[in-house]
């Protein structure tokens, strides 16, 4: 494998472990930030290494439109482009265009597509998505092609879409090749069906790939539903390979994913939570545009090392969303973003000192405490 993955310590189901990359070491579990169009909303990424952050993900999609991909390259790819030098995982782009399912279109060859910005033309091939990941923009884990089905979805839909993204990871595995420094994840996709699952599972690690990833979670099942389907759908994939949980998700569906065996992470939740005023905390989700923060004089939760976290009153911060400045979202997207890390981080924790369990019993009573 192009990425040597350390499990370093088992507590159940739960793993700790790191992630080998040529830009650095990738510590599970692990949540990466959202970068969309090659930056996290309202962060620098000074602010967001000082989260702890190991790596990001960038959007195919949204930087296939704009700048594009071959100004990317030229442009030294999205490391260079954006300053950030450790690890990038790019997605396929393949969700944002199954989304915007008025104006594309899906055949065996690929999804065609008009551009949300301007009404161009684009055709997404599972070829050309590793192009783009891979040669123009650089990124250390590249995501293979996939389609991810609507929720809810009858089993006959959820296997035309599993066996789809299974032919797309074989194409998707021949355009990549061998690479020394660059490594590429499947998808599992299955909906909500355990045998759908398993099959793509199989499929998957027959073609062989660096990681593997769940998709097609996160898209309205809610969260009794999708932790039944960790349940089993991580057990299907390699022990001795990550496995990344992608678009999940909120705090609590961290702590249950990792409790199931998962890995990796990714969500936009804390920096558009940011924009809009919530806060995430030890005791749960906070709104400072509610009154009640008017005069309290607290940080925001001084148990998160971030100047965002420890430094700031909740009055000033609800004074700053209440008049819709800026440096608001900054600081609440700041706060959030070292929230998740520091999640995160508690978890590794737990799972080397062999008490994910309790880890788990005193999250849910904890986050919970504040309504």
């Amino acid at each position: 494998m192009t990425f040597p993955f350390d499990i370093s310590k088992t507590d159940g189901r739960a793993r700790t472990g790191v992630l080998k990359t040529p830009r650095g070491d990738i510590r599970t579990p692990a949540f990466m930030p959202v970068g969309t169009a090659a930056t996290v909303k309202a962060l620098t990424v000074d602010q967001v290494k000082q989260t702890g952050a190991d790596i990001l993900l960038g959007n195919t999609y949204h930087l296939m439109l704009r700048p594009g991909p071959e100004r990317m390259e030229r442009l030294g790819g999205l490391h260079e482009f954006m300053r950030w030098d450790k690890p990038i995982l790019t997605d396929s782009g393949g969700f944002q265009v199954m989304s915007l399912s008025g104006i594309s279109k899906l055949t065996e060859e690929a999804v065609t597509f008009s551009s949300h910005i301007d009404g161009s033309k684009h055709v997404l091939t599972p070829e050309r998505s590793i192009e783009i990941q891979a040669d123009r923009l650089g990124s250390d884990i590249v995501m293979q092609l996939d389609e991810c089905v609507a929720w809810p979805a009858e089993e006959k839909r959820a296997r035309e879409g599993m066996e789809l993204s299974a032919r797309w990871a074989q194409r998707s595995k021949n355009a990549f090749g061998t690479r020394d420094t660059q490594a590429l994840f499947g998808i599992q996709q299955g909906s909500t069906f355990e045998n759908l699952r398993k099959e793509s599972s199989e499929r998957l690690q027959e073609i062989g790939f660096d990681g593997y990833a769940i998709g097609g979670l996160a898209v309205g099942e809610g969260h009794q539903a999708m932790c039944e389907v960790l349940d089993y759908a991580p057990e299907f994939l390699p022990k001795d390979r990550p496995r990344y949980l992608m678009g999940v998700g909120k705090p609590v569906d961290l702590v249950e994913a990792v409790w199931r065996g998962v890995d990796m992470f990714d969500c936009v939740l804390p920096t558009r939570a940011g924009r809009h005023g919530q806060a995430w905390t030890w005791s749960g989700p906070i709104n400072l545009k509610n009154a009640r923060f008017a005069e309290d004089q607290d940080p925001l939760d001084p148990e998160v090392p971030c100047p965002a976290s420890q430094d700031y009153s909740k009055a000033y911060l609800h004074h700053l969303i209440r008049a819709d400045e800026i440096l608001g979202k900054i600081l609440l997207s700041w706060h959030n973003i070292a929230f998740f890390q520091a999640l995160t981080a508690a978890m590794r924790a737990a799972i080397a000192e062999s008490r994910f369990d309790q880890f788990r019993k005193d999250f849910h009573a904890r986050h919970t405490s504040n309504g």
